[in-house]
């Protein structure tokens, strides 16, 4: 469970789209405060997430070999699959031009109310549904388990609160910074999203096909 967690983790706080919006609320008038928003929501929704799946099953992982757990395998599989279809997808795309979406352009300029409300939108929710499945196994008995799920959401939240902390204790700096990096980004997203979505998903598929058979 910790290495599907660490590679989920890692592939939600490199996805392009939220990344590209915090920036741009960084830049905005009042953007700290506006990233703040933004990172806690994004936050408190894997919170939110985690606990609806440990409530479901109670803090203890399905035995093996059960319909349960095979449900679970069943799940994270087609989550797998679901990534790789859409990783293939985004990669016959790669190559047309797109204009940039109308919200993205507003973001510098929206309240901290919306702010939130994109800290929730925007998570990359194929990844958090595979982190979710992958949950599923999570034996709160054992402190690493604790220390485990802690380690995923600040995994998963890393690159915000970088840029959060970056913004708000060298705003000097930040701002240039920041921009090039939104350049890269937008020069690179497409094939960020591709590279992601096929290394989450081959990896979840052929786990979950070997535990399955």
């Amino acid at each position: 469970m910790t290495l599907d967690l660490i590679i989920i983790g890692v592939a939600i706080a490199l996805h392009p789209l939220p990344a590209m919006a915090l920036i741009l609320l960084l830049s905005g008038d009042r953007g700290v405060r506006k990233g703040l928003a933004f990172v806690l929501a994004w936050l408190a929704s894997m919170v939110l997430v985690i606990g609806c799946v440990l409530l479901f099953t109670g803090g203890s992982p399905p035995r093996e070999h059960t319909a349960p757990s095979t449900a679970a395998l069943a799940v994270k599989l087609a989550i797998g699959l679901g990534l790789i279809l859409f990783g293939a997808y985004k990669k016959r795309k790669e190559a047309r031009p797109r204009a940039e979406p109308t919200w993205l352009g507003k973001m510098r300029n929206a309240s901290g109310w919306s702010a939130a409300g994109m800290g929730v939108l925007l998570q990359p929710w194929g990844l958090v549904a595979a982190g979710a499945a992958t949950v599923m196994n999570a034996d709160l008995s054992h402190a690493v388990t604790w220390l485990t799920l802690l380690l995923y959401c600040l995994l998963s939240t890393s690159t915000f609160l970088a840029m959060e902390l970056y913004a708000t204790f060298r705003p000097a700096r930040a701002g240039a910074r920041l921009q090039a990096l939104l350049h890269g980004i937008t020069t690179h997203q497409d094939q960020a999203v591709v590279v992601l979505s096929l290394v989450v998903g081959f990896w979840l598929t052929g786990k979950s096909l070997y535990e399955l058979t």
